[in-house]
C-alpha cells in the first residue's frame, strides 16, 4: 500500500490527538509536524518525527491537518493550497463557514488541491447527522444541545483576550439548543477584570449566548477535556407526524476532533479540486480501504 503523507500543523491539544490518530491509521504516514517553534523544546513523543517551522522543509506532503486556532485557519489553508497541498481543518465559527468555503474554493481549484473545512465534531460529524435527519424528516425542528463540557474554540478565543493568562470556557446546555457559557479566567498581573469580561462577552464566539465570566486563581484546577452532545429532531416523514430521532455522545473533545480530522484527510485525497464541508463528502470516503468491502460490511 502506498501510504498518504500527512503533516500536522500546530501541536496543541488537537495536534497531539491528530498525531495519535495518524499513527493508528493503516493508510497514513506522518510526514512531520509544523510548529511555530520548530524543533525548539521538542516534546519527547515527537522524537521519531521531523519537526519544522515551514512545511516545505518536509518534502512531499499530500495533506496538511490544520490543528491551529480557528482564526488562523484561512491564512494557513491558503498558503498550503497554493503549494498544491490538500488541507483539512476544524474551523468552528458556524456563521462564517459559507464565506470561508467560498474563499478557499477559489484557491483550491486554482492550484488543483482539495480543502475540507469545519471537519471537527460540530461543525463536522454532527453536521452529517443533522443532514441525514433533515432528509428523513423534511419538516420539523432540530435541537443541538452541547455539553456540559469544555469548548476548545471558545477557550482559545478567551486566551487571546488581552490580560488573560489562562482560561477555560465551559458550555452548559439549557435546552432546546440554547446554551450558557461559563468562562473561567486567570488574569495577568495588573489586568482589569471588568474590561476582560466585557471583551469576552463582545467576542463573536460569545455574543449570542448567555455568558458568565468568573475570575479564578488557577484554571488548571478546573480543566476537563470531556464534552458531549444531544441532538434531537422531531418532524414529519411524508404526512406522518411525530417522528422522533435522538443522537447522543459523551467524548474526549480533542481526541474526537483529531480522529475526525484524520478521517477527513483521507477523504480529501478522493475528491476533485475545490473546497468542501463534511456534508458534501461521501461518508464511505472517510474509511480506509475499498468501497466494495465497506458496502458489503455496513449495508
Amino acid at each position: 500500500m502506498n501510504k498518504m503523507k500527512a503533516a500536522v500543523v500546530g501541536y496543541g491539544n488537537i495536534g497531539h490527538y491528530a498525531l495519535q490518530a495518524l499513527e493508528a491509521a493503516p493508510d497514513f504516514e506522518v510526514a512531520g509536524i509544523v510548529r511555530r517553534k520548530g524543533d525548539e523544546n521538542k516534546p519527547t513523543e515527537l522524537a521519531p518525527y521531523k519537526v519544522v517551522k515551514d512545511i516545505r522543509e518536509l518534502g512531499k506532503v499530500d495533506v496538511a491537518i490544520l490543528a491551529t486556532p480557528t482564526r488562523s485557519v484561512e491564512t494557513y489553508a491558503k498558503e498550503f493550497l497554493a503549494l498544491g497541498i490538500n488541507t483539512v481543518d476544524s474551523f468552528d465559527i458556524h456563521t462564517q463557514v459559507p464565506a470561508l468555503r467560498s474563499e478557499l474554493d477559489k484557491v483550491a481549484k486554482e492550484h488543483g488541491a482539495v480543502s475540507i473545512i469545519s471537519a471537527g465534531w460540530d461543525p463536522g460529524s454532527d453536521s452529517v447527522v443533522r443532514t441525514l435527519l433533515q432528509a428523513i424528516a423534511p419538516k420539523g425542528i432540530t435541537y443541538t444541545n452541547f455539553g456540559p463540557g469544555m469548548s476548545m474554540g471558545h477557550t482559545v478565543a478567551v486566551k487571546a483576550v488581552p490580560g488573560v493568562k489562562a482560561a477555560l470556557s465551559m458550555t452548559i446546555p439549557v435546552g432546546t439548543g440554547i446554551h450558557r457559557r461559563m468562562v473561567y479566567v486567570e488574569l495577568e498581573e495588573g489586568a482589569d477584570f471588568s474590561k476582560v469580561a466585557a471583551d469576552i462577552k463582545a467576542d463573536p464566539y460569545f455574543v449570542n449566548d448567555e455568558t458568565h465570566v468568573v475570575q479564578v486563581p488557577c484554571v488548571d484546577d478546573l480543566l476537563d477535556m470531556g464534552h458531549g452532545v444531544n441532538l434531537t429532531r422531531k418532524g414529519v416523514s411524508g404526512r406522518t407526524q411525530n417522528q422522533l430521532f435522538e443522537f447522543n455522545m459523551h467524548i474526549n473533545n480533542p481526541a474526537l476532533t483529531g480522529q475526525v480530522l484524520v478521517c477527513v484527510a483521507r477523504a480529501a485525497m478522493r475528491q476533485q479540486p475545490g473546497c468542501y464541508t463534511m456534508i458534501e463528502v461521501p461518508v464511505v470516503d472517510l474509511l480506509p480501504g475499498e468501497r466494495d468491502e465497506w458496502i458489503a460490511h455496513l449495508v
